[in-house]
């Protein structure tokens, strides 16, 4: 608009009056230091924006965090954090202009700023595009719209939202609900007309372009010739080749003269090809066979690329990217229980303290100090005793003690490992609840570099205790009804959720009261583990647990015989080697997730099943560390014939809730202590010699199932994660016998490809047909018992026993008689 006032106001000046107004005169009118002061700013705005929106491409990541942290901590602390080259500003204009704008379109708008602000103070473009204001907003519009509907249909959510930022994929989501996939067609068409009417494409042109471009054969030298005719096609290539410039200057005068039939291909093809139309694609035909015979003779001295060169086309190989748009649950699906802020009653210390105090005098005993640490469940009283006070004398206090406090229950450490000081532990009279959410929103869980990060709670210190179960590596609780066992498994099962991709985590989820663990069947193409076949992943049949327990023994050696193959020691550095495509697939290699076992009710497979389930559970516990498979196995009854010293042996780390006896605290832990627990989530965590007394915290079955819901609601995997089908299964699987009448209707199709690439792999058979593991499998042992392939051998690929294909007819023939 000022531009085009400006050119009016000056179309009857001189060029000597104009020009002073197209340069930064001296002698500036009000309104032109308007317009300077105008340029100058968009200017300032655009170059600003140029380092923040490009700054933001590659710190994206932090900047989100950063921006999203705004009002919940410190702005200066925030500044501080915050990587884009702009700073925390910069961050946030980066943050709402991309990922709650119009997504990475906005990198046009600095640009175009600069532009504006150029032609505000020079009254002239940058660039000599006409109507480039309509041009760049219907160009950000459009780009937006169509990045926001292929996020959407292919599910990039996770990875790719910024390309089309949210006002783009709210525009997507609109669109899918009112057209579905007729969105394609509007968007083709509005670039079509956008093309067209606003960047002023012509069609014709291009078409003519295109024609000229696929006209024009090359040479294999590079050097652009036409194609010989059956006249001249006996004659030397030189010769040929000399001929060139006299053919493309008859095909120029040619196309010359006939400019007034507009026949725009004769115009391109050369003279001596339309005398003899038919010689073209004779000579073309025979082109592409020479092509095909010199691909096919690269292919045969092609060599396998090795690591480095495989990691250079490919990048390392990623596990989550069948799962790419997965999206991890926030924290906003857990809620606060109780006040965050812990309350501290002094009056109640104090009263405790000299309680304690005027106690220990009552038996001669004096102290040479005493301090208080308040923890969200109990008070620690830390006792000096003077010197000449025997440490045994005041253990045996501890009813007297637990009488003039007025306590339920206390504990006595004596002495406290790793301190001089004796500990008095008392229960606090109001307890403060530990919700989840306030745990897991804690920089120590969020920044957790751990294998499988489980929390447990806050110990008497008010620290958040985490803990790796990939270390401890098998976790035993116990605890009587009601005391929080149950809840402490949810909250090890969500701390687990929260932080693996299920490309990374697979659970296997015993429930023989087939009510506590329900809500994880939602998990089902996710992270949950199951037998083929199996009904449902949530195990509760005893029948069908001691299968799967097999189940998993059988995946362990077949993990160690991969780990053998590969090199390796444990799972951690066969999956590093794998990323790095040190391992062949075609070998039967593949990325392992670690698998975890819960088993929520020992006592009653002990009770139904015996031995049949304590040998796989001790086998799995005493090897299965290395190859990633570890086991949570709680118990209501923390008796001999149930925590077997079979069992009790290869579990190291133990956690306690009160137990109701003396004997039960010392075959869970080893020692007392359990049973002076108070209820609701108090515990106890035995590892090795140390004993940590934690608050475990609480979530509720809403937050469970609201968790669940998120990651189910998602797009998955085309099923669960299937274990290998153990031996003596009742169903008869792993059997390798079948009746000949129910031979598998893919059976030949499958036994062609085993014959045809002499690999007899059931992962082969997946891949190519598109099959599951338990059919891909059953078509493996058919083939064996009909003399196909050879047996099983481990990690490695079967040997096919037929030749070829034609062997093969002769065998399926006889198969069919």
């Amino acid at each position: 608009m000022s531009q085009n006032t400006f050119k009016q106001s000056n179309s009857l000046k001189t060029p000597k009056e104009a020009e002073p107004n197209r340069t930064l005169s001296s002698k500036l009118t009000p309104s032109r230091k308007f317009f300077l002061v105008l340029g100058l700013m968009f200017i300032s705005v655009g170059i600003f924006l140029v380092i923040s929106l490009v700054s933001y491409v590659f710190t994206s990541s932090t900047d989100q965090s950063v921006v999203e942290a705004l009002g919940e901590n410190p702005t200066r602390k925030l500044g501080k954090e915050a990587e884009n080259w702009a700073g925390l500003f910069g961050a946030i204009s980066a943050y709402y202009l991309i990922f709650k704008g119009l997504g990475y379109a906005m990198l046009i708008l600095p640009f175009w700023l600069i532009n504006l602000g150029y032609r505000q103070i020079f009254h002239k473009s940058l660039v000599g595009i006409p109507n480039l204001d309509w041009k760049v907003v219907s160009s950000i519009l459009w780009i937006s719209c169509f990045f926001g509907f292929v996020v959407f249909s292919f599910g990039l959510e996770s990875g790719f939202g910024s390309f089309c930022g949210a006002v783009g994929y709210e525009i997507a989501l609109f669109l899918n609900e009112m057209i579905g996939w007729s969105t394609w067609l509007l968007l083709g068409f509005t670039g079509f007309v956008l093309a067209v009417f606003v960047h002023q494409w012509d069609p014709e042109k291009s078409w003519k372009w295109l024609q000229e471009v696929k006209v024009k054969p090359i040479h294999k030298t590079g050097i652009s010739e036409e194609f010989p005719t059956t006249e001249n096609k006996n004659q030397e290539v030189s010769e040929a080749s000399f001929d060139l410039p006299k053919l493309t200057e008859e095909t120029d005068l040619e196309s010359e003269a006939d400019e007034t039939e507009n026949s725009d291909f004769h115009s391109q093809v050369p003279i001596s090809q339309r005398e003899d139309p038919s010689s073209q694609n004779l000579q073309i035909e025979i082109a592409q066979g020479d092509a095909d015979k010199e691909i096919s003779d690269l292919g045969s001295l092609a060599t396998p690329l090795s690591a480095e060169q495989l990691q250079a086309k490919y990048g390392l190989f990623d596990p989550t990217l069948e799962l790419s748009s997965y999206i991890f649950p926030p924290l906003d699906l857990l809620k606060h229980h109780g006040s965050s802020d812990m309350e501290v009653n002094t009056s109640e210390i104090e009263f405790n303290k000299e309680r304690i105090i005027e106690t220990l005098k009552h038996y001669d005993i004096t102290i040479a100090s005493i301090k208080a640490t308040v923890g969200p469940t109990v008070t620690l009283f830390e006792i000096v005793p003077d010197a000449g006070i025997r440490i045994s004398k005041i253990k045996n206090l501890e009813d007297d003690i637990a009488m003039s406090l007025e306590a339920l229950k206390i504990r006595i450490i004596a002495p406290i490992p790793g301190k001089g000081t004796i500990g008095i532990e008392v229960p606090s009279k109001t307890r403060a609840m530990v919700s989840t959410r306030s745990v897991m929103a804690t920089e120590k869980f969020i920044k957790s570099d751990m294998d499988l990060p489980i929390v447990l709670g806050k110990t008497i210190s008010n620290e958040v205790f985490i803990a790796d179960l990939a270390k401890m590596p098998h976790l035993l609780m116990a605890g009587a009804t009601g005391q929080g066992k149950s809840v402490g498994i949810n909250v090890l099962l969500t701390s687990l959720l929260y932080k693996k991709h299920p490309s990374q985590l697979k659970l296997v989820l015993v429930d023989p009261k087939k009510v506590e663990l329900a809500l994880y069947s939602k998990l089902e193409r996710h992270f949950l583990a199951a037998l083929p076949d199996a009904d449902e992943c949530i195990i509760t049949d005893t029948k069908k647990v001691v299968n799967t327990l097999n189940s998993l023994t059988v995946e362990m050696d077949t993990r160690y015989n991969l780990l053998k193959d590969g090199g390796v020691r444990n799972i951690k550095e066969y999956n590093q080697k794998f990323t790095e495509r040190k391992l062949n697939p075609n070998n039967g290699h593949r990325f392992l997730p670690y698998i975890v076992l819960v088993i929520d009710e020992l006592a009653d497979l002990m009770l139904t099943a015996g031995k049949e389930v304590e040998m796989p559970i001790a086998r799995l516990a005493q090897l299965a560390r290395a190859i990633g498979i570890h086991l949570i196995v709680a118990t209501q009854r923390p008796s001999v014939n149930v925590i077997t010293g079979t069992i009790k042996a290869n579990f190291p780390a133990r956690l306690s809730f009160r137990v109701s006896s003396k004997i039960d605290s010392r075959t869970i832990l080893d020692q007392g202590g359990a049973d002076q627990l108070v209820s609701n989530g108090d515990m106890l965590l035995s590892m090795g010699s140390e004993v940590v007394r934690i608050q475990c915290p609480y979530v509720s079955t809403e937050e469970v199932e609201s968790v669940c819901d998120f990651i189910g609601n998602q797009r998955g995997y085309e099923m669960a994660y299937l274990l290998p089908e153990a031996e003596g299964d009742e169903s008869g699987n792993g059997s390798t016998d079948f009746d000949p009448s129910e031979l598998d209707p893919l059976l030949e199709e499958a036994a062609r490809l085993i014959v045809s690439h002499q690999q007899g792999s059931t992962s082969l058979i997946q891949r190519k047909m598109k099959l599951g593991y338990n059919r891909a499998g059953r078509l493996i042992d058919q083939m064996e018992s009909l003399g196909i392939v050879g047996p099983f051998e481990g990690s490695k690929a079967r040997q096919v026993l037929i030749p070829d294909e034609y062997s093969l007819e002769l065998r399926l023939k006889d198969i069919q008689k």
